[in-house]
C-alpha cells in the first residue's frame, strides 16, 4: 500500500522490451535510504517490484496487464516519473490509501490559475467517472489529490506550488494521458452491494433495495 505522497521523481533511462512485457530502468535518489531487492515501489502510481538496483539506478519488470492499463509502456527515455516506496506500519498516512493498482487512464484537458495554485481539469471515461466524487480522493500519476469538482465528462483538482514543482504533474500538456486510481472504498461498496442493487453478475440471484422493498419489510 501507498499514501500518494511522492517521495522523489526519477528519470527513465530506458525501457527493455521482452515480448509482451518490459523492464524499466530508472535513476532516482531516495532520502529514506537504499532500496531493497524485491520491495514494492509505485512508478507514476503503478506498483512495481524492484528487480535489481545499483547505486542510484534500479530496474523493475512491467507486466502486459500493467502496460495495457497505464502510460508506462509509452514513456520515452528521459521521462520524469513519480516515485513512492511502500507504506510502513506506523508511518503517517498523509494522503489516502493507494494500492498502486491503476484503474485506467484520464486525459489532461486544461490548467487555470487559482490563487497561488493551479486548477487542473481532466477528462475521464465513464467506467472511472462513476467512482469519482466531489471532495473524494483520487491518485493521478500516483499523487493523492482531493477532487474539487465533477462534471459530466471528468473532474478537476487543485495543485499547490510544492506538488507542481516536486512531481511530474506540473509538466502535463493538454492531451497528455495520466494514470488514475480511484478510491478503493467505493469499489468495495459497489461489489458488496451488488446483490441488492440489481448489478449482480449474470446467473446469480438478483435483488434491489428500493422504496417497494423498504415498505415490504417494514422500514417505511
Amino acid at each position: 500500500m501507498f499514501t500518494g505522497l511522492i517521495e522523489a521523481t526519477g528519470t527513465l533511462i530506458h525501457t527493455e522490451r521482452h515480448g509482451p512485457d518490459s523492464r524499466m530502468v530508472i535513476r532516482a535518489v531516495f532520502e529514506s535510504g537504499a532500496l531493497v531487492l524485491g520491495e514494492s515501489i509505485a512508478v507514476d502510481g503503478a506498483c512495481l517490484t524492484v528487480a535489481s538496483f545499483s547505486g542510484e539506478v534500479f530496474s523493475a519488470d512491467v507486466s502486459a496487464e500493467t502496460l495495457s492499463r497505464t502510460t508506462l509502456g509509452r514513456k520515452p527515455s528521459g521521462s520524469r516519473v513519480n516515485l513512492e516506496r511502500a507504506l510502513r506500519l506506523g508511518d503517517r498516512l498523509g494522503g489516502h490509501l493507494v494500492a498502486g493498482h491503476v484503474d485506467g487512464l484520464a486525459r489532461f484537458r486544461d490548467r487555470r490559475p487559482d490563487g497561488r495554485s493551479l486548477r487542473l481539469y481532466f477528462d475521464a471515461p465513464a467506467e472511472l467517472a462513476r467512482y469519482i466524487v466531489e471532495k473524494g480522493s483520487v491518485a493521478v500519476n500516483g499523487i493523492s489529490l482531493t477532487i474539487n469538482g465533477v462534471s459530466a465528462t471528468g473532474f478537476d483538482v487543485n495543485i499547490i506550488p510544492h506538488t507542481a514543482s516536486e512531481t511530474n504533474i506540473g509538466d502535463l500538456r493538454p492531451g497528455d494521458e495520466v494514470n488514475i486510481e480511484t478510491d478503493i472504498i467505493g469499489k468495495y461498496v459497489e461489489k458488496l452491494m451488488g446483490p441488492w442493487s440489481g448489478t449482480t453478475p449474470k446467473g446469480e440471484e438478483e435483488g434491489r433495495i428500493d422504496l417497494d422493498f423498504l415498505k415490504k419489510h417494514g422500514f417505511t
